[in-house]
């Protein structure tokens, strides 16, 4: 099974279009045979889904949702960023500009592949993140542990 891995570095255009990396081409068309992803605003940074892999995790907050006191706060979060970008003839999809300004993306980005989904940050942000993951990598390294994975 293909699955998005690794990361790469890219600039938006002055329309905001994001060129995906043709590795994440290659998967989103030959895994799921479409060029279309649902892409939606998250924590720190917009997750870009099949749409297969959406409309999975909108069952699971369907099934689930309910269960948890404010939960549809952010369901509701969630589902209200939910775009549609189509992958055009160039490989790149338009970013929403709402959903640019609220993450605070501007121009450089990084593209970083989570096996079922892939998300977009601001590079400097990513980077940030980074350093503080590696800083803390021995506490997080726990779930790995409980994996089998060390």
């Amino acid at each position: 099974m293909q699955r998005f891995r690794s990361h790469s570095e890219h600039t938006l255009d002055l329309k905001g279009r994001l060129n995906i990396p043709t590795r994440f081409r290659d998967v989103l068309r030959e895994q799921y045979n479409s060029d279309l992803l649902i892409v939606t605003h998250w924590d720190k940074n917009l997750r870009a889904y099949p749409v297969a892999e959406w409309e999975a995790l909108e069952e699971k907050l369907l099934a689930q949702g309910v269960s948890q006191p404010d939960f549809g706060k952010l369901v509701r979060y969630i589902i209200a960023g939910a775009n549609e970008c189509p992958v055009d003839k160039q490989g790149r999809i338009l970013l929403p500009p709402t959903l640019r300004a609220e993450m605070g993306i501007d121009k450089d980005v990084a593209v970083v592949g989570m096996l079922l989904h892939f998300e977009i940050w601001d590079k400097r942000l990513y980077d940030e993140e980074g350093s503080w993951t590696r800083q803390h990598f021995d506490n997080l390294s726990a779930g790995l542990t409980q994996l089998g994975i060390r």
